[in-house]
């Protein structure tokens, strides 16, 4: 196949099955990946069992864990040595609807480099989130929007697809963040090394099971990620 979806994990057992049920519906030619750190609730087992009815269906285990960053470019890796030409990430917790998944590879095959689920390219498409988690998504795209003058309206969503020349043009090993600043890490190096970035207009959901994985920590993280990339590309040492 030529295209994967990476889709990292942690307590997700009771989403994981539905989301992959969802991806098979599409009946499109598309591998999985699961990368799974550690899931204390088992998520690892429940990939395992599915594997035997699924011939499409691959997984990472890691022994902790170790962030959504590096869980991405695991997979990133792993996709890049197995000749993927289109590699997408997405959540595992149904926020993000995989009916969505063919208009990203699609986006890419007519011309976008990175093709982004865009939660505020068409108004603001955000279902079940309190508004002042709204505000504080809606206003860390558009500080990071003035900051980086990224032509991005939704540079913190973790629902796109890559070609597989931006990844390989990226020095991954120096991608060190996770979170909300991996996200516009991932697009700040792609968008300062040329590559056409399209945003397609998403419904985003907010999960209704398991629990969120956002933190203050992530909050701040990405805050100052935008002035670190920024200085990082002025000094001409953003590879």
């Amino acid at each position: 196949m030529e295209s994967v979806v990476i889709i990292p994990t942690y307590n997700e057992k009771y989403n994981i099955k539905i989301v992959l049920d969802k991806i098979d519906n599409l009946n499109i030619d598309l591998d999985v990946l699961i990368v799974d750190d550690n899931s204390p609730d088992k998520t690892a087992d429940v990939i395992k069992e599915l594997q035997k009815s699924r011939k499409n269906l691959y997984l990472i285990e890691r022994p902790k864990k170790l962030g959504l960053g590096t869980a991405y470019v695991k997979g990133f890796h792993w996709a890049l040595e197995k000749g993927y030409k289109y590699i997408l990430e997405m959540d595992a917790d149904l926020s993000h609807n995989p009916d969505d998944l063919p208009r990203l590879i699609n986006a890419c095959k007519k011309g976008a480099d990175l093709a982004i689920g865009s939660r505020y390219s068409d108004g603001v498409n955000v279902v079940n989130w309190p508004i002042k988690r709204l505000l504080l998504s809606y206003s860390a795209n558009l500080y990071t929007r003035i900051v980086t003058r990224m032509p991005v309206k939704d540079a913190t969503a973790g629902f796109k697809c890559f070609k597989r020349e931006v990844l390989e043009s990226i020095d991954l090993e120096r991608v060190k963040s996770s979170g909300y600043s991996f996200q516009i890490e991932m697009n700040f190096r792609a968008f300062k090394k040329g590559y056409s970035i399209k945003e397609v207009s998403i419904i985003f959901i907010e999960r209704t099971e398991g629990q969120s994985k956002m933190s203050k920590a992530i909050v701040w993280e990405a805050v100052f990620m935008v002035w670190k990339l920024k200085i990082l590309s002025l000094l001409g040492r953003l590879r």
